[in-house]
């Protein structure tokens, strides 16, 4: 049959993330009535996260091999561009291979690349291995995502996708720290770091082999509908590409913190200890409330959970324009990342109940692989912005937040019980 033919399914017969729950669902109770293969995920998530502090040593490690500075930033983006293709990759993966082995082969290769580093001569193979590197380490990601949304009944989609976040972003604040701690113990050398993060790649590529299953009920459904279409059929889900877009727009506005706005802070003459206590600011708000803020939001629909997330975010961003010195600062930072930690969870949740069960890996994949995208070309827009704009660059950005609130609300589907 010609997967031509195949149509998304209807939006009344696709249930809706965060459909209202008689009662809150805590996190202890969802981690507690978890199978054992959505806690072997969430540690996953941690750990591969923990172990991803390659990037961050990577510009040294070249420098320290004679590779000039444009070569080393060239190589930021090959790992960036092969992380970006990875999560589109590992859509396709989860559906075709199974979960299981598509984490194990992900886990696996990053293992053998990230150790092969130390050894490749060259700077082509460097390169070749780079780009890999990325892409393997990414593959994990729509992998583990799309077994979450197979494994957790519809009620706890929101709250599991919370817990993933935390983990996401815990291994993240961490693996700076676990990657210096490594440098320093092989005694600034590389040996260490790069055999370090390799090994605890397959680690858990041996985890994920013996704990995960090798099938599930939905994920046996999929494979026995040949007529699923790939991600053509998620093309043809036109509803679907406004969520696209939408994220797509607020992944460019999200990453300013890390681009424009240590620009800003240096333009404006502040001392950049603004900069690092807005990072820390909301690295400690989404740590601390995310989970919390999360039992109370998950009973909302998911059109308003997202919409207000989205447009929060735009309104902080917005704050940095205020006229108020370095308490702009603090106050936009604080803002948009209480919009971050009521809509980040259902954002992140959504894709796994807005297409066919048998295409549930591909709309996941597609979403991480735009969220990923816009990531990658948000900072490019933004340091353009304000070059040609100044402070205005701000209420600019602002605007596409608007447009991810529209297309958002536009976008998800409302609760089928909230009428």
């Amino acid at each position: 049959m010609s997967t031509d033919t195949v149509r998304p399914e209807p939006a009344a017969q696709v249930q809706a993330v965060a459909e209202p729950v008689p009662a809150r669902v805590t996190v202890w109770a969802t981690f507690r009535d978890a199978p054992l293969a959505v806690k072997t995920v969430l540690a996953g998530v941690l750990v591969n996260r923990l172990s991803g502090f390659l990037n961050v040593f990577l510009v040294l490690f070249l420098g320290s091999k004679g590779y000039s500075e444009p070569e080393t930033v060239l190589a930021l983006g090959v790992y960036g561009g092969g992380a970006v293709l990875g999560v589109l990759v590992g859509g396709s993966l989860a559906d075709r291979l199974g979960v299981r082995n598509a984490t194990v082969a992900s886990m696996g290769a990053t293992a053998v690349l990230t150790a092969a580093l130390l050894y490749l001569p060259g700077y082509g193979l460097l390169m070749a291995a780079v780009g890999l590197a990325g892409l393997s380490a990414q593959v994990f990601r729509p992998a583990s995502a799309t077994l979450l949304a197979e494994l957790t009944p519809d009620d706890r989609q929101v709250m599991v996708f919370a817990m993933y976040r935390f983990g996401l972003n815990l291994g993240a604040t961490a693996a700076p720290l676990v990657g210096f701690w490594l440098y320093h113990a092989g005694h600034d050398r590389y040996l260490l770091l790069f055999w370090g993060e390799a090994l605890i790649a397959l680690a858990y590529a041996v985890l994920a082999l013996a704990t995960l299953p090798t099938a599930t009920r939905r994920s046996a459904t999929a494979a026995a509908a040949p007529q699923a279409g790939g991600y053509r059929a998620v093309l043809r889900d036109r509803r679907y590409l406004r969520y696209l877009a939408a994220a797509f727009c607020h992944a460019v506005v999200y990453v300013q913190y890390l681009s424009t706005l240590p620009l800003f802070v240096q333009d404006r003459h502040l001392p950049i200890v603004w900069y690092t206590v807005a990072v820390s600011l909301n690295g400690v708000v989404v740590i601390a409330f995310e989970l919390l803020v999360t039992r109370l939001a998950q009973s909302w629909p998911a059109r308003i959970t997202i919409g207000l997330g989205f447009a929060l975010v735009g309104a902080g961003v917005a704050c940095y324009a205020l006229p108020i010195g370095a308490a702009a600062i603090v106050l936009g930072t604080l803002v948009w990342s209480i919009g971050e930690i009521i809509g980040g969870p259902t954002v992140f949740a959504y894709p796994g109940t807005a297409g066919p069960e048998q295409l549930k890996g591909r709309y996941i994949g597609s979403f991480q692989f735009v969220f990923g995208l816009g990531s990658a070309l948000g900072p490019m827009l933004g340091g353009w912005l304000f070059i040609q704009a100044g402070v205005l660059v701000w209420p600019l950005l602002a605007l596409g937040s608007l447009a991810a609130t529209v297309l958002g609300l536009a976008a998800v589907r409302p609760s089928p019980r909230a009428g």
